[in-house]
């Protein structure tokens, strides 16, 4: 097995546990490539630190079906399958093919910009959020090309399964299980209390955009983010290709549930 790493820390406690993982991978015969670029055939990623470095690590992989296993050194932590004291642990899975992986659907964006198109992917989420100095954003929605509504409030999120956890979650959005073949389109401090999460098909192509075109407002993409303003034409819809990531030993979406929400106590 060839596996490549990945961490966006310099810490000392990042740079210690990096080292330790390569001593651990080695001695199991794994062989680590150092550095890595989309050239060099690997049969694995392995991200170092949290969600966050997680999604980079994503980023970095694009569209090659490269599997990507995380080793928790952040947070919460949802998206890795390891902690700090798992290295040996991960490493003996890993030798002995005791994991499974996850397909994970991935978004395809484009943002249309007076005569420009802007293309960028995301496994989380895309929102729309106002600017601190812009009154609420009106949202309109359309889904195939019919209108769903125009979302009056602070913003839109639009998340996948993956992102089902993170941002939607803790604005009132439901959790979507990986497989299920849904979005969900969560608004950000509805001004109307009737204004709720709508779950969509994943086969659908969403095109999104402010009725008021002199309004700015910031568009996320996972971790990119950019100011808009209210002529820009935002659209989504499911990449043509999925994210691997991995799982060790019994751990699953469930699994992950219980323990990083907490819904075993």
């Amino acid at each position: 097995m060839r596996v490549a790493l990945f961490t966006k820390n310099n810490t000392k406690e990042h740079q210690a546990g990096r080292e330790a993982l390569i001593a651990a991978l080695q001695q199991r015969h794994i062989e680590v490539v150092e550095p890595w670029n989309p050239s060099i055939g690997i049969d694995m990623m392995i991200s170092i630190g949290g969600d966050g470095t997680l999604l980079s690590a994503v980023h970095q992989i694009g569209d090659c079906g490269i599997p990507v296993v995380g080793i928790n050194f952040g947070h919460l932590g949802f998206l890795t399958t390891a902690g700090r004291d798992d290295i040996d642990k991960l490493a003996d899975c890993l030798r002995d093919g005791r994991y499974s992986i996850e397909p994970r659907t991935m978004l395809e964006v484009q943002v249309h910009v007076g005569g420009e198109c802007r293309q960028l992917s995301a496994l989380n989420e895309v929102y729309l959020h106002r600017c601190d100095d812009a009154p609420l954003l009106h949202t309109q929605v359309e889904v195939d090309d019919d209108k769903v509504a125009t979302y009056a409030g602070d913003g839109l999120i639009v998340a996948t399964p993956t992102g089902s956890t993170a941002y939607s979650l803790s604005c009132g959005g439901p959790i979507l299980a990986p497989g299920s073949g849904c979005l969900v389109l969560t608004p950000i401090a509805a001004h109307t209390l009737t204004q709720r999460p709508v779950i969509v098909s994943d086969n659908v192509r969403l095109r999104l955009r402010d009725e008021e075109p002199g309004i700015r407002f910031t568009l996320g993409v996972d971790s990119y983010v950019c100011v808009l303003d209210g002529t820009s034409v935002v659209e989504v819809c499911k990449a043509p290709y999925s994210i691997q990531l991995v799982r060790i030993e019994h751990q699953n979406f469930f699994s992950a549930i219980r323990d990083k929400l907490m819904w075993g106590m």
